[in-house]
């Protein structure tokens, strides 16, 4: 399942995005609102937790873009503004729930896990590729029905693999989505993961999952 984090606040940010990744859950994470729309519109999202103040567009103004744009992805606004008139405001633009600052992060959980459910977001908790399956909720990997161990960055990878079987996913793709931000064109930091990914997942096994696409990235698929 997919999440929008449109939050200026890098403190607040770091917060929920860890909190639902730990969950489960992918995060998208923009600290602007114009991106946020831009992100939205050509992307699909599950759920979209959205600040009220934000630079570029304000988190209702950006609401008001993606209804206008035919989006009926679930909107939770997460804001310091918490007058009753605010709220009022927020939920008549089109936003499903409002939770206001400073929050348990529990209860945003509760929140994002009950407007996945009324809006029938289906929640994949397994995922499942040839003989490896990832269950999101334990953390864990197996195949072949031996369980793998692995660390953080590493599940991550495994994640956005698992999610797009078959599909190319570029070093810069696997930059953005699991370590948050670009490292040095030179780093080694993808490679040096997916070979430590690719020696626990495929190695010990005889049919290899995880391919190198010559000078583009990684793909990964079963047998063909």
């Amino acid at each position: 399942m997919r999440i929008l984090l449109a939050e200026d606040d890098k403190k607040t940010s770091d917060y929920v995005s860890k909190g639902l990744q730990e969950s489960g859950y992918h995060v998208d994470i923009f600290d602007d609102g114009r991106d946020a729309v831009n992100f939205c519109l050509y992307n699909e999202c599950d759920v979209v937790i959205l600040d009220r103040m934000m630079p570029g567009m304000d988190g209702l103004s950006v609401l008001k873009a993606m209804r206008g744009a035919g989006l009926e992805t679930p909107v939770i606004f997460l804001t310091a503004m918490g007058d009753v008139d605010d709220r009022v405001v927020g939920l008549s633009a089109g936003g499903d729930d409002y939770l206001v600052k400073p929050f348990h992060f529990s209860e945003l959980l509760a929140r994002v896990q009950a407007i996945s459910r009324r809006k029938g977001v289906a929640e994949t908790t397994k995922l499942l590729l040839h003989d490896l399956e990832l269950d999101l909720l334990s953390r864990t990997a197996k195949r072949q029905g031996q369980t793998i161990e692995l660390q953080t960055k590493e599940f991550s990878l495994l994640e956005v693999f698992m999610s797009n079987p078959g599909r190319v996913i570029t070093k810069t793709m696997l930059l953005e989505r699991v370590w948050d931000y670009t490292f040095d064109p030179n780093s080694t930091v993808v490679e040096t993961h997916v070979s430590r990914l690719r020696a626990k997942i495929d190695k010990p096994f005889d049919t290899p999952l995880l391919h190198t696409i010559r000078n583009t990235g990684y793909s990964m698929h079963g047998p063909r």
